[in-house]
């Protein structure tokens, strides 16, 4: 007897009646295993949250949900701002779209040694891509968190001896291209605070570190404007915006500074 077969309706690219275009309509936080290279190209595991959308034209009632999960079980994915270009634009071809958004954000490991004893370890960094692709351009931007050390230059001038300090974040949201190192990046930024931070550390170290952040006294905007003119230097950034934050160690309250560069 012959098999019998059936037809499945496909009722996502039937006709709306209401007319009303969705801007953007997908997956949201999904969570999915990637994987990061660091500067010498070596691969290394992690899990990215990702949300994935499309535009909707005004009738066709709705998207295909299990084509952005389909993309992303296809092979490995790779965590970097060329395989990010990629995806994006193959994503809004396979849904058939005008415009596609896509954001991957993840922890970035990176080994650092100790300044002295050499002692290596890991430091994370908390990283975003987001990107949109459209019929006349596809932008990628990056997001990039990084923790530092500052120290207050006026409790040094003031104060008999010592000086109060505090952790510090510099944020940053910039248009990239896929010249852009995310490890050069992170460098760039963690060379700016009055000294850098590690997972690890010997006596040795913590003598170091705790001398150079006293010798190297910043303020908030003496930190955005020092980060400022390196980012300025970077040929691969467009266009940003870059944050700096002090969690006062003195105060109930963080200073905090900003600064926009237009493409």
């Amino acid at each position: 007897m012959p098999e019998q077969t059936c037809s499945i309706p496909d009722i996502q690219s039937t006709e709306d009646a209401r007319r009303i275009a969705i801007d953007r309509v997908g997956i949201k936080d999904i969570r999915h295993p990637v994987y990061v290279r660091d500067a010498h190209g070596n691969r290394h595991p992690s899990v990215a949250r990702v949300s994935m959308y499309v535009n909707l034209p005004h009738d066709r009632k709705g998207t295909h949900m299990s084509r952005f999960v389909a993309m992303l079980n296809e092979g490995e994915v790779e965590a970097s701002i060329p395989a990010f270009h990629t995806l994006l634009e193959t994503m809004t071809e396979r849904l058939e779209a005008d415009r596609g958004y896509v954001e991957m954000a993840f922890t970035y490991f990176m080994e650092k040694a100790a300044p002295v004893s050499g002692q290596a370890s890991l430091m994370d960094y908390d990283v975003t891509l987001v990107g949109e692709s459209g019929p006349e351009d596809t932008e990628v931007r990056l997001r990039l968190t990084v923790p530092v050390t500052s120290l207050c230059p006026c409790s040094k001038e003031i104060s008999e001896y010592g000086a109060h300090n505090q952790r510090s974040h510099i944020r940053l949201d910039a248009v990239v291209d896929d010249s852009v190192s995310i490890e050069g990046l992170i460098h760039t930024l963690e060379a700016e605070g009055s000294c850098e931070l590690y997972g690890l550390l010997k006596r040795p170290d913590e003598k170091h570190i705790t001398e150079k952040a006293y010798e190297n006294p910043k303020f908030v905007e003496d930190m955005i404007r020092d980060v400022a003119v390196a980012l300025d230097r970077e040929s691969g950034l467009r266009a940003y915006t870059v944050e700096t934050e002090n969690f006062e160690s003195i105060h109930n309250h963080s200073a905090y500074a900003c600064i926009r560069r237009e493409a």
